[in-house]
């Protein structure tokens, strides 16, 4: 599927309804590599959060923890 997005002047796009649906997040994961841009949905950003939940935590703190894990379930 191939859908055409517009790349505003701050450097914003809104993807396309049927591009959304396709990728079944609302949260995805940017790769830049060989003059392509790829992106892939992240389905366990939230999961990831109901473990921080109870901690009190500052969010950016909590924030960066989860990215982090969900960087370290990327590599397998």
């Amino acid at each position: 599927m191939a859908v055409t997005a517009r790349i505003t002047s701050k450097g914003q796009i809104t993807l396309p309804k049927q591009a959304r649906q396709a990728l079944g997040s609302d949260v995805v994961e940017v790769e830049i590599a060989g003059g392509e841009v790829r992106l892939r949905p992240v389905k366990s950003v939230a999961g990831a959060l109901r473990g921080y939940a109870r901690e009190a935590k500052p969010l950016s703190s909590v924030r960066d923890e989860v990215w982090e894990e969900v960087a370290r379930d990327r590599k397998g």
